[in-house]
């Protein structure tokens, strides 16, 4: 008698589903990322981002805003920005500091960093430009936009969602989450999502609660994850592993912190 090749029902079921699953894997896989750099405009000042798109689809798509660290943007900016761009997303990866400012140490970055965390209508003015920029893209959807941001860049799309910006939603990831003008707070209307190494020594308990008391005088949509072992830094692995330090990359946090971003998305926008 002839033997079936699938003698049990389950097994077919297991196998088509496989199938499948290795064939959106290998479609996905060999999607063209595309990355491109843009010149655009603050005023009189030249910036220059980095714009990451899946070449393989069609139509418009939501879009993700993203703001780099105090290293400025970097080819781990990039990294962030094709990571994105998998996703199924158009990412834009905006420059807050300007054409070729691009600070060689930490030093260097503490300084040009605090040059906008001391004026934040500036910082306000050139992420506004970048989204402005990145609505422009015909690609994007502009009625489904998210900003992302690490470090300085979790301050800057908090202080974006503060202008009261039109987008669905902002995620920092291990950010600063102190505001001059906490009443800015009843300006936002998007989804805030704060994702924070549970002992990261610079971001202090005054500013916690400050920040929680704005969310909550404004009637923000907001969520707030702590990762336990984590403190700055927790996404970067350029931190290295001494905690001591005070930022370290820390991978579970790192891991799982990706993930409640993509989770937000998805309640923003539908599954990815």
């Amino acid at each position: 008698m002839k033997r079936s090749l699938f003698p049990k029902p389950m097994y077919r079921q297991i196998f088509f589903a496989t199938v499948l699953s290795l064939s959106c894997f290998a479609n996905r896989a060999s999607a063209a990322v595309k990355t491109e750099s843009v010149e655009y405009h603050e005023g009189t000042t030249t910036l220059q981002g980095l714009q990451s798109f899946d070449d393989s689809l069609g139509g418009k798509r939501p879009a993700i805003l993203i703001v780099h660290d105090w290293m400025g943007v970097t080819e781990h900016t990039k990294s962030i920005a094709e990571d994105v761009a998998r996703l199924g997303y158009v990412a834009f990866a905006v420059d807050i500091y300007g054409k070729g400012v691009r600070p060689s140490d930490t030093t260097a970055a503490a300084a040009e960093a605090g040059k906008f965390k001391a004026d934040r209508s500036l910082l306000r003015s050139r992420v506004t430009a970048g989204l402005e920029m990145l609505k422009k893209d015909p690609r994007v959807d502009s009625s489904q936009i998210a900003a992302i941001g690490f470090c300085f860049g979790g301050t800057t799309v908090l202080e974006l969602a503060r202008t009261g910006a039109p987008i669905q939603g902002v995620v920092s990831f291990h950010g600063g989450l102190d505001s001059p003008t906490p009443a800015d707070g009843k300006k936002i209307q998007a989804k805030v999502l704060v994702l924070h190494g549970a002992d990261d020594p610079f971001v202090k308990g005054a500013d916690i609660a400050a920040f929680q008391e704005e969310m909550r005088q404004g009637g923000v949509d907001w969520q707030m994850m702590y990762y336990g072992d984590a403190v700055h830094s927790f996404t970067q692995k350029k931190a290295g592993t001494d905690k001591s330090k005070g930022a370290a990359y820390n991978e579970p946090a790192a891991r799982r912190s990706w993930i409640a971003m993509k989770m937000f998305f998805a309640e923003l926008f539908g599954a990815k």
